[in-house]
């Protein structure tokens, strides 16, 4: 059977997660004090993406005949971005994450005639995000602390250009999204840095189909929602 990666990740990060939050925990110390005292700190985010969208069907869907099915594909992805962290209080900070985000979406195909093979439109960007978010903590128990976010991000597609120059049958992405995202993680306090696992669900809250009604594939589509799941290993100090 073919293992998921996504899900080895998932599995991975939760092992990591636990050994890491029993030694704290059997060492009984307290780097958090260190880490309470001070304002503001920078770190990196590694990150993990799997990236889709939500396919709204347009009228035309139902009168077409060429094409039965069409819906989206998630499709593998990486960030890497730096951390900038404003404490707010003892359990607020404000959080701003630029980040470049390397995605693949795909939009899948199907015609009425079975003998006749489905087809795909791959979308590969690349992001410059600008994240911002609001994030609560949870007490200290030892070196460990719970966290929930929520927030805000804008994106700028800066492939957007030489795609649309590749094929005039692909199916037209706006280059801009604004997105609300929602996630939770945890903090592991060690004595030079802070180890922050965390998983965030990304929701677009505009139309990003460019409409060509040139285009087959995008007079059956009324709107496409972009829809991000994403796993960051942030680094912070």
């Amino acid at each position: 059977m073919k293992r998921n990666p996504f899900y080895l990740l998932i599995a991975t990060l939760l092992l990591t997660s636990i050994s890491l939050s029993a030694q704290l925990n059997t060492a009984g110390s307290y780097n958090f004090r260190d880490f309470q005292a001070k304002p503001y700190y920078f770190g990196i985010t590694l990150a993990y993406n799997g990236a889709s969208y939500k396919v709204l069907q347009s009228e035309d869907f139902i009168l077409n005949d060429s094409i039965r099915v069409v819906e989206s594909v998630r499709g593998p992805g990486f960030n890497l971005g730096i951390v900038t962290n404003l404490k707010i209080g003892d359990y607020f900070d404000i959080r701003f994450l630029p980040t470049l985000s390397f995605t693949e979406r795909n939009i899948n195909y199907a015609v009425p005639d079975d003998s006749k093979p489905p087809y795909s439109r791959s979308i590969q960007s690349v992001f410059v995000e600008m994240p911002f978010h609001v994030r609560y903590k949870s007490d200290p128990f030892k070196d460990m602390r719970l966290f929930v976010i929520s927030g805000v991000k804008y994106s700028f597609d800066v492939a957007s250009d030489s795609r649309a120059n590749q094929a005039e049958d692909l199916v037209k992405i706006a280059p801009t999204d604004f997105a609300f995202e929602i996630g939770a993680g945890a903090q592991f306090f060690f004595p030079y840095f802070i180890f922050s696992p965390e998983i965030k669900f990304s929701h677009g809250l505009g139309n990003i189909l460019l409409f060509d009604n040139r285009l087959e594939e995008a007079s059956v589509i009324d709107k496409i929602l972009s829809r991000t799941l994403t796993i960051s290993l942030h680094f912070e100090g």
